[in-house]
């Protein structure tokens, strides 16, 4: 089953597969795989060629943790030297307080709560994925920090690419023109934050459900520059 679309701004050719419909040869991105040379789909999505890299990004589904992704989580648990975090995926998540401050800790008399407390929200890069599929997390990346307050939106994982947009683009605008703060994490988890944080989400909800769809940013940029408007317009109590 194969369906030839045209990304008519980026002029990137993507094909709908099945698991095991053959790609071509060559190497295996992200959601493929090879057998002997050959490249196959690994989900039902649509693939694309990169540079003789085949990767296919899937219509759907839970997410899968890779290391070097960011993701936002939210603190379940804690134990004598690490955090249990919930990361929307069916595999639980660690933070080692060697991975949370690169300050020397004492065990015996510090509440890791100060820290992060139970509940808090984080955004952290994995910072390694074993077989068996346990996460270590790792704040030491200068972008990880506490989130604090505003409003968490969950999307689909596979539709998160198109939220960032190319180099950052889509979500920069939408920050831009809200005037809001905005946090991706790989997971599909989205943190908004500041005074039009409805208008924000709403961005995000209508990339999500039209992701499919070409110029997808003019229409993204008309829509908030509406809303915006209209919200400018209303009467303030």
């Amino acid at each position: 089953m194969k369906i030839i679309m045209n990304e008519l701004q980026t002029e990137i050719k993507r094909t709908l597969v099945v698991p095991g419909d053959l790609l071509g040869e060559g190497r295996a991105g992200h959601g493929a795989y090879e057998e002997d040379g050959r490249v196959y789909s690994a989900h039902i999505g649509f693939s694309e060629e990169r540079a003789g890299v085949f990767v296919v990004v899937p219509l759907g589904g839970i997410y899968n943790p890779q290391r070097g992704d960011g993701v936002i989580g939210k603190i379940e648990d804690i134990i004598f030297s690490k955090w249990i975090v919930d990361i929307n995926s069916p595999y639980e998540a660690v933070l080692p307080v060697s991975e949370a401050t690169s300050e020397y800790i004492d065990m015996a008399k510090t509440d890791l709560t100060h820290f992060f407390n139970y509940g808090d929200l984080i955004f952290a890069e994995i910072s390694a994925v074993t077989k068996t599929k346990n996460v270590q997390l790792s704040m030491m990346n200068r972008k990880c920090r506490k989130l604090k307050g505003g409003r968490v939106i969950r999307v689909t994982p596979s539709k998160v690419p198109r939220i960032i947009g190319k180099a950052g683009s889509m979500v920069e605008m939408i920050k831009k023109l809200t005037d809001t703060q905005i946090v991706v994490g790989q997971n599909g988890i989205v943190w908004v934050k500041g005074a039009n944080d409805d208008i924000a989400a709403e961005a995000v909800l209508t990339i999500e459900k039209r992701s499919h769809i070409s110029g997808l940013t003019d229409y993204i940029n008309s829509m908030v520059q509406q809303r915006m408007g209209e919200k400018a317009q209303e009467p303030r109590v």
